[in-house]
This record gives structure tokens, C-alpha cells and sequence, in this order.
């Protein structure tokens, strides 16, 4: 099983460096896409478009720290060979960069949808909703991300966990926004704003949840990403391979 004081073990104290660095560059990844999705659902609860606008100029800065962070992972691989728990860290830090910058391109389209609702006027449909869906996979991003700050399987099971209510509550509000629309045909272009935007809430809800099983196949040494709820608790709670 690896923890922090995984990281330094090794007799370079080069490579300990060099792991503790791309490791906290994925942090302060993590941190500044964090941000992004909370600006954008403010955005969209407050009409705010100057807020969805900065919400957009951030992401070619999120798409440039992805860049970087998988060229450290490369050069590090390259250099260092690593074996055991260092190559699990270096895979699990490539992998969660990508699933960052798919939920930097999510908040950026919940962004471009609090403009043209900004430019169509007020939806008269959906702000609860997506305060509700959007509190709740704000926290799994964020609890995701410290779950990964302190190799913390037990915090990553209980945000794939969680990842189940967000997917049963997305479908509840999708059906009674639907019916909406039936109901008054004038407000299907505003309502199909929200919607969209809920849908990018529920995928950052799945890539926070990928970025879950990642801490839990760092830590634990077992890849759960195909596996059911039951079984993951089980590898979780149970032990796992570790070293």
C-alpha cells in the first residue's frame, strides 16, 4: 500500500524530488479546474456572463498544464524506470490529468451556455436543478482531489460512490425539465440550455469519479475501474496488493 511517506523512500533523492514536483503540479491542476467548475455554475445560477467569460480564458491555460504534466510523466518514465508504487503514481497522475482537462472542457461549455442564456434572456426552467447537481459534483471534484493529496482509498470509494446519486438525480431533473418543454413549446431553446448544462455537470460528476478509482488503484494496487460498487468497497476496506 503507498501513502506520502511512499515518496520519499528512494536513495536519489533527484527522484524524490522529481515525483513530489509532478504530483503537486497535478494538484495545483486540479485546484485551478476546481475553480473553473465553481465559476461556471455561479455563472449560470447568477446570469453572470462576464464571470462565464473568464470561466472560458482559463482553459487554454488548463489544456497547457495538461501538456506539461504529461511531459514530466514522460521524462520521468523515460530517466527513472520506475517499478512498483512509483509507476502506479506516474500512471494514476497521466491518467487524472486528462480527466481534468475533460472537466476544464465541461465547465467551459456550461460557461458558453450561461452566454447564450444571457443573450436569450432568463430560462424560466432549471436554476434549482443545477445549483442542487452542481453543489454536489463540486464536492466530488474537490474531495476527489484530496482524496489524492492524501492517498485516501477510503475518501476516493465514497466520491464513486456517490457518483450514483448525481447520475439518479440528472435523470430525475432531465424528465421533469422535458415535460416542461412540452408544456410550454416556447421555452424549449432556454430550457435546452439548462439541460446541456446539467449534462456537463453529470460528466464532471463520471471524471471525478475516474480520478477516484485512480487514488484507489494508487494506493490500493488494483485497477477497479470496471468493477461494481460492492466489489470496489471490497478491494477498498479489504486490503489490497499494495507494493
Amino acid at each position: 500500500m503507498i501513502n506520502k511517506d511512499s515518496l520519499t523512500h528512494h536513495i536519489s533523492q533527484q527522484f524524490n524530488a522529481e515525483l513530489e514536483e509532478v504530483r503537486s503540479h497535478l494538484l495545483a491542476m486540479g485546484g485551478l479546474v476546481e475553480k473553473q467548475v465553481n465559476d461556471a455554475v455561479t455563472s449560470l445560477i447568477e446570469a453572470d456572463s462576464g464571470l462565464a467569460q473568464q470561466v472560458r480564458e482559463i482553459d487554454d491555460q488548463i489544456n497547457q498544464m495538461e501538456r506539461n504534466i504529461d511531459e514530466e510523466c514522460v521524462r520521468i518514465l523515460a530517466r527513472r524506470q520506475p517499478a512498483a508504487s512509483d509507476l502506479r503514481l506516474i500512471i494514476s497522475i497521466s491518467k487524472s490529468v486528462i480527466d481534468l482537462e475533460r472537466i476544464g472542457d465541461e465547465a467551459t461549455k456550461i460557461a458558453k451556455r450561461t452566454i447564450l442564456l444571457s443573450e436569450e434572456g432568463e430560462a424560466p426552467r432549471g436554476y434549482v436543478e443545477v445549483r442542487h447537481i452542481g453543489d454536489q459534483v463540486r464536492k466530488m471534484v474537490q474531495e476527489a482531489l484530496d482524496a489524492f493529496a492524501r492517498f485516501d482509498a477510503d475518501l476516493a470509494l465514497s466520491v464513486a460512490q456517490y457518483d450514483k446519486t448525481v447520475d439518479r438525480e440528472y435523470k430525475t431533473a432531465l424528465r421533469e425539465l422535458v415535460t416542461f418543454m412540452m408544456e410550454d413549446p416556447r421555452s424549449i431553446s432556454r430550457v435546452l440550455n439548462i439541460i446541456w448544462a446539467l449534462r456537463s455537470l453529470e460528466r464532471i460528476g463520471d471524471h471525478a469519479r475516474n480520478i477516484a478509482e485512480l487514488v484507489i488503484y494508487l494506493v490500493r494496487g488494483t485497477d477497479v475501474k470496471h468493477m461494481g460498487l460492492a466489489r470496489m468497497q471490497e478491494e477498498v476496506q479489504g486490503g489490497g496488493k499494495g507494493d
